[in-house]
């Protein structure tokens, strides 16, 4: 944030310090001022700011009075107290009850000023930078968590598959029993693959660095149904694309294959084997400032209660034939880092529409 954007509200009865504040200081801040506390308030319902400015001796309530009214419901400004008069009690009243960073004295040195707006924005960064990250560590600790837990299951349950059936294969002499449990190993080894992948795209997701190119969209989703084409899957269904590319569109090709290749794969892997004529459409329309991309199948369906939380860490919509449960999560973290939205209407028996769109990285 630059020194343009410290949002500054300056609440003061005597108009012509007001105006001459504002006038001293526009150029470096964005100054909103007040002259009374009654429209201070108003204007705090509606505006964030990152310092208060308030005049101690004003009329209905002192500037003490007034930030401890405010300091729960409003606790993020920095608190600086503006006085002519030189009151201990006041002083004393204003750190115990209003948690006031500063003193400015009446009339105001220009320099002082400065440097106490400075040095009060630096603590209100300091604060919203920490707030941020606690939020992060938060939400990393939670899906730590979380993947901790599955991995108990997504990685050891398969494993322990392979070797139980191994077991039972050493004991068979039949060529055509063996075989079946082979193709048994396979199932369970091509889930922990699945699982592993999806893992290493979670970890470049929200790693990696962002690479930002030109997007050819034929090419990306020829690139991604060359690696899905050999699933047993693919071949029950008729898959069609219907892409409109209208000028240069930019954005980081890395989550863009994310999105599709875990989009398109869901489409498949959750098909209505019972309907004949299985699809998966995708449609694409590109701008130069976003694009948006429709992916339609005519599959199982995801009921109404699941909707809202298949984009949740290891959320398994539905019992049978369900994936690691961080596709979709992965999914929606990408498509937030790149500052678009998903949104899924879905109807159990008739089939689910992904709806994404991404605007355009002008960088």
């Amino acid at each position: 944030m630059s020194e343009k954007q410290i949002t500054i509200l300056y609440i003061d009865d005597e108009e012509h310090n007001l105006h001459s504040f504002k006038a001293s200081f526009r150029k470096q801040y964005d100054i909103t001022i007040a002259s009374s506390v009654i429209d201070a308030e108003l204007i705090l319902e509606k505006q964030d700011f990152c310092i208060i400015l308030a005049d101690q001796r004003m009329p209905i309530m002192t500037g003490v009075q007034f930030f401890e009214k405010i300091r729960t419901k409003y606790p993020k400004p920095i608190r600086i107290l503006i006085t002519g008069h030189t009151d201990i009690g006041a002083a004393i009243d204003a750190i115990n009850k209003g948690e006031v960073f500063r003193f400015i004295d009446k009339p105001w040195d220009y320099g002082y000023v400065e440097n106490a707006i400075s040095h009060a924005y630096d603590i209100y960064k300091t604060r919203e930078d920490l707030k941020e990250r606690n939020e992060e560590l938060q939400k990393a600790n939670e899906e730590l968590d979380k993947f901790v837990y599955s991995a108990s299951h997504d990685l050891r349950a398969p494993l322990m598959s392979v070797l139980g059936i191994v077991n039972l294969a050493l004991l068979e002499d039949d060529i055509k029993s063996q075989n079946e449990y082979l193709e048994l190993i396979r199932q369970s080894v091509k889930k922990l693959d699945t699982f592993i992948i999806n893992i290493i795209d979670y970890y470049k997701n929200a790693r990696g660095v962002p690479v930002v190119t030109d997007i050819s969209f034929e090419e990306l989703v020829t690139e991604v149904q060359a690696t899905i084409q050999y699933l047993p899957e693919y071949g029950n269904l008729k898959m069609t694309t219907d892409i409109e590319q209208d000028g240069v569109f930019r954005s980081d090709v890395m989550k863009l294959r994310i999105i599709f290749n875990n989009l398109i794969n869901n489409a498949i892997k959750f098909q209505d084997t019972n309907k004949q004529n299985q699809f998966v459409h995708l449609k694409i329309k590109s701008t130069p400032s976003s694009a948006k991309i429709t992916i339609e199948d005519n599959g199982s369906g995801i009921k109404d209660s699941d909707q809202d939380k298949i984009f949740k860490m290891f959320y398994r919509a539905g019992a049978t034939n369900s994936g690691s449960g961080i596709g979709l999560y992965i999914v929606h973290e990408a498509i937030a880092k790149l500052g678009g939205e998903i949104s899924v209407s879905s109807k159990v028996g008739e089939g689910s529409i992904f709806e994404v769109n991404i605007p355009s990285i002008h960088k």
